[in-house]
């Protein structure tokens, strides 16, 4: 699924800050500031590919600054590498200065304050947990706020396959996106991996820690569908029901274990809630692919020691269960 704001979609008067709100809320906070207010090209094209945020931003004139105060409110860890497709921006961050032209690459600390100007141009961004990747932060450090170039190796494949993933948001199902990000990711693993000049090829732990977050995230995606099981994803991602349960080896518990756990979490969850408090105990199991009452209530009972019917009636509004 994908989403596309336009400035145009709001009148000329109120359109600069509508355009603030948009970037702010769909992108990153920040102070956003227009040469000439949003033109009639400015756009924001944003989605989700496996576990990868990918947004698309075509914009006119400006700059913007990310301060210590939006730093603040973010999630820690996450990083976001950028794809220059049109125009040129200059970003400052971490005391580095780079200028990107098109199909540079560049990589971004979200935890860390940064500044950029741009005229009219046209950029991808792909946002990630670093812990989807073999590195850590200090290992990557040197890279962040660095112009990559994208004419050679690597960098221009990633370059030539960010810049085109827009065009596909929304267009494959769950299983092939889940497919998908995997692939960018462990590309973008190498690329990093070169460019920090770590020996040899990328260790067999980064491609398994980033198969097992594509599956933790395809599972998330599809636990409304009583139909998930090991198999359905293990084909989703091409590999042996056997090498699937192989990866959760390490994982402290079954792939089955984990499909369970996650449903009833979310069904626990409805039932605390005061919006959902007319839904019948049997729509919430449906709801979280349990296809027997009769065995949500014994796995239900088993993992919070009530019933469903009477662990709302009795933790229900109750904040310490939130």
């Amino acid at each position: 699924m994908s989403m596309v704001f336009r400035a145009t979609d709001e009148p000329a008067a109120s359109r600069p800050d509508y355009w603030r709100h948009v970037i702010c809320e769909r992108f990153r906070p920040m102070e956003v500031r227009f040469a000439d207010g949003p033109g009639s090209h400015d756009e924001l094209l944003t989605g989700v590919i496996g576990a990868l945020r990918v947004t698309e931003s075509t914009s006119s004139a400006g700059e913007v600054h990310r301060t210590s105060k939006h730093v603040s409110s973010s999630d820690p860890e996450m990083y976001q590498l950028i794809v220059q497709v049109r125009g040129s921006i200059v970003g400052e961050h971490l005391s580095r200065q780079a200028e990107l032209s098109p199909g540079d690459l560049g990589l971004l600390d979200l935890s860390r304050p940064l500044r950029c100007v741009h005229q009219a141009r046209q950029s991808v961004f792909v946002t990630f947990p670093l812990a989807l990747t073999p590195f850590k932060r200090d290992e990557v450090a040197s890279l962040v706020g660095t112009r990559i170039p994208g004419d050679r190796g690597t960098a221009a494949l990633v370059s030539s396959l960010v810049s085109q993933l827009p065009r596909h948001l929304g267009e494959d199902d769950a299983a092939s996106a889940a497919q998908l990000g995997t692939a960018v990711l462990d590309l973008l693993t190498v690329m990093l991996a070169a460019r920090i000049r770590q020996p040899g090829p990328v260790p067999p732990p980064a491609r398994k820690h980033a198969l097992l977050a594509s599956v933790y995230a395809f599972v998330e995606e599809h636990l409304g569908d009583p139909g998930l099981s090991p198999g359905v994803i293990a084909a989703a991602h091409h590999i042996s029901v056997r090498y699937l349960h192989k990866l959760f080896e390490t994982e402290n518990r079954s792939v089955a274990a984990l499909i369970r756990q996650r449903r009833l979490d979310r069904s626990r969850r409805d039932l605390l809630d005061p919006a959902l408090a007319a839904r019948p105990v049997s729509a919430t199991a449906a709801r979280w692919g349990f296809v027997s009452a009769a065995h949500f209530h014994r796995a239900f009972r088993a993992a919070y020691g009530l019933p469903p019917g009477e662990f709302r009636l009795a933790y229900a509004g109750s904040p310490a269960t939130r």
